[in-house]
Parts: structure tokens; sequence; C-alpha cells
């Protein structure tokens, strides 16, 4: 976090509490944990059928405005490592 003022402005900004990392990385973690136990009956579904649009060459994009409604985006991304691979870059 940026926490530089200019010393032009020093004296005009507000001044606002700060969140540390860790608080903010626990917050999101119980609250993805919120969401897969929201959605623990549906995401699997979602996922078989992104994997078969994906699969079939259909509109993924589609697909995906769908999916993303009871996935999360590590979900949605080991899916489709599953259909198509993982990029390694050659060094």
């Amino acid at each position: 976090m940026n926490t530089f003022l200019a010393p032009a402005s020093a004296s005009d900004a507000p001044t606002k509490a700060l969140t540390r990392a860790s608080d903010a990385e626990k917050t999101q973690i119980a609250e993805l944990r919120r969401f897969h136990a929201r959605h623990r009956a549906e995401a699997p579904k979602a996922l078989r059928r992104l994997k078969d649009v994906v699969r079939s060459g259909g509109n993924t994009f589609a697909e995906l405005m769908h999916t993303v409604r009871d996935c999360s985006l590590g979900q949605i991304t080991e899916a489709l490592y599953e259909v198509g691979g993982r990029y390694r870059r050659r060094i």
C-alpha cells in the first residue's frame, strides 16, 4: 500500500484508517468459503456444463456468464485447465 503524501498536499489530505493486508485477506477467504458453501450443490453441475461446452467448441463466454453465478474464479480456472491444459512458457 502506498502511503506517500506529497509535501504540498500533506496538510490537506484526509486521514483514513488503514486496513492491514492480513485482515483483508482473512475477510476475502471467509467470504470465499461462504460462497463455496452456498453453491456446494450447483457448482459441480455448472463446472461440468462449462467443460462440456469447451470440449464441444461451443460458446464458452456465454457459458461462463452462467458458471460465475455458482463457481469461484479458482474453480473455473481449474476446470479449464483440466480441459485445455496449462500454458508453459519454454525457456
